[in-house]
């Protein structure tokens, strides 16, 4: 049966004033405590997480409001399911921002476990960084057209392993699963191959002496043994640890006339661990995922929020990863005008469909460089972005034909052979001589590479790009103080909910660190003011900024609300 309580319900006697002392109260009302529960509580996705529960059938559910809020917290301090219940049953803190009354407070291992099941197949993690993000930067009034976008490296909890080091854990999985499942088809195996696997994880291996490039082959030949010897047992192919074992096959090896023959380079989008299918390798990071984040940038700004987050494996290119995150941007209504991105975002497709959106990209353009300055390029030229037909050369002559082939994307150009012979610029100019006509051919992809390139060299670009260089402290930050460097969990749901959770916890700071510069020591006094009437945490704090200096509203009473809105 479902069960929950209404945060912004006010009751008539409060039990945290019974529980805690004046002081206590205080100092939980003036810190993340007294925030959270004012302010964040309540955007709690309850009724999402009680859809896998009977209205009204069954024992009561955890109070869903608390329960969500606790699982928050959970991965806001980064800790364990035995601290997430230690903190829930014994932390004031914990106990006053999620409305529980200390005398009823009940939680186990089990019942943590099972929300957190729900919580990853309802994927109810990005439900709640999008409510709070985007409740937040109603309230703080946050200029988000100007936003930048970066990627950062994850490690999961998953051990870290070598070629052979891989193979043989996966054997090893596999054959455990089919001593404990398939008894006559493990002991039906030879001695030599399951005395080789007997070793724990740690020691697999330890007391090989044949060699490191032997031990390979020897594991490598016995990986193409199991996957062949069991291949027509349905019973022993649906099982995931032999499909780990062809998977691991596949990617590492090649198999030749029966003989099997290690891979000299695998790429990055391989089995890294079978504990973790989903996690891929990043040749400069390292096995494990990354994150795509972007974050306001405005200048005007008392605070930067981060306004969307993606999990990706660790292979994933960054080029590929701008469309989607404006797509999510697009879909919570915060569409940056202005995005600045690092090179790997700023291919020439991704600034088109950028533009396409309204968004402008700002991205310096890969290649090399011109070597010589004073060099022309297709910059120089006057272009009808239309039409891509040239008008006129850098030196104002005007060709005698510019035609634009739709078919093949491509422009060719004829200049007069007067104005290219007696031209000044004509060996810094891109044109070039073809038999006796002077002729320019390019694509609209060249021509706005030329004028990127010509935008990027100016001081004016790199004034204004040098604010991206302020997502790294966000990275580094979220990594310091939050724990996103390596996360307590594997497998992608859990690694995205832990990542999302992480980065909603980070904007709780930012607005609190914005809100103790506005002089506020009491969130709970400070959104009294027609609190019920006013559930929206923007109305409130708009509502409050609005009347927080009018005499007659400072310490009077409307209904059972109590008013004291001065800072």
């Amino acid at each position: 049966m479902r069960y929950a309580v209404d945060p912004l319900q006010k009751v008539l006697f409060d039990p945290s004033e019974l529980m805690f002392s004046p002081m206590t109260l205080k100092f939980l009302r003036g810190d993340w405590p007294g925030l959270f529960r004012v302010q964040v509580l309540h955007l709690m996705p309850a009724e999402a997480l009680g859809e896998s529960f009977h209205e009204t059938l069954g024992c009561p559910t955890k109070e869903l409001y608390g329960m969500a809020g606790a699982l928050f917290l959970r991965d806001f301090f980064d800790l364990t399911i035995e601290q997430t219940v230690e903190r829930y049953l014994l932390d004031a803190g914990w106990q006053y921002a999620l409305n529980i009354n200390p005398i009823e407070a009940s939680m186990s291992h089990a019942t943590v476990e099972r929300y957190i099941k729900l919580f990853k197949k309802n994927k109810l993690a990005g439900e709640i960084f999008h409510r709070m993000t985007s409740a937040f930067i109603e309230a703080l009034e946050l200029d988000i057209s100007r936003q930048r976008l970066d990627s950062t490296h994850i490690f999961s909890d998953m051990a870290i392993f070598g070629r052979t080091k891989l193979m043989g854990v996966t054997i090893k999985r596999f054959l455990t699963q089919l001593k404990k499942q398939h008894r006559k088809f493990y002991y039906d195996l030879p001695e030599e191959l399951r005395t080789r696997y007997l070793p724990s994880q740690g020691k697999l291996f330890a007391d090989d002496r044949s060699g490191r490039k032997q031990l390979r082959q020897t594991v490598a030949e016995d990986l193409l043994f199991l996957v062949s010897r069991f291949a027509n047992q349905a019973d022993v192919t649906r099982r995931t640890s032999y499909k780990a074992l062809q998977r691991v096959l596949e990617e590492q090896c090649e198999v030749m006339e029966e003989q099997v023959v290690l891979k000299e380079k695998t790429g990055g989008n391989v089995l890294q661990n079978p504990s973790d299918a989903e996690a891929s390798y990043d040749g400069h990071k390292g096995p494990g995922y990354q994150a795509q984040i972007a974050e306001t940038c405005g200048e005007e700004n008392e605070v930067q929020l981060i306004t969307s987050v993606m999990v990706e494996p660790a292979h994933a290119c960054d080029q590929d990863a701008l469309v989607p995150t404006l797509d999510e941007l697009d879909e919570n209504d915060r569409l940056p005008d202005l995005l600045y991105a690092d090179t790997l975002y700023g291919r020439d497709e991704n600034v088109v469909k950028a533009a396409q959106r309204g968004v402008d990209l700002q991205s310096p353009v890969s290649g090399p460089r011109k070597d010589n300055s004073e060099d022309l390029s297709l910059d120089d030229f006057v272009i009808d972005e239309k039409t891509e037909v040239v008008i006129s050369c850098p030196n104002g002559c005007r060709p005698r034909l510019s035609d634009h082939n739709q078919g093949e994307g491509e422009t060719r150009t004829v200049m007069n052979s007067s104005d290219c012979s007696n031209c000044a610029f004509f060996r810094q100019c891109p044109v070039t001589k073809v038999g006796n006509d002077f002729v320019l051919c390019h694509t609209p992809k060249q021509r706005r590479l030329a004028d990127r390139r010509a935008e990027q060299a100016t001081e004016v670009f790199r004034e204004n790009y040098a604010i991206r260089a302020g997502g790294e402290s966000v990275n580094s930050g979220l990594k310091r103080k939050l724990g996103l460097s390596r996360v307590r969990v594997r497998g992608a749901p859990a690694v995205s909910m832990a990542v999302l959770l992480r980065c909603a916890g980070w904007n709780l700071l930012r607005v609190l660190k914005a809100l103790k510069k506005r002089g506020i020591r009491d969130f709970t006094s400070y959104f009294a003011v027609f609190g019920y009437c006013y559930p929206n945490l923007a109305c409130r704090l708009k509502f409050t900024h609005a009347y927080s200096s009018h005499p007659k509203l400072t310490s009077s009473r409307f209904g059972v609300f109590t008013v004291s809105v001065a800072a």
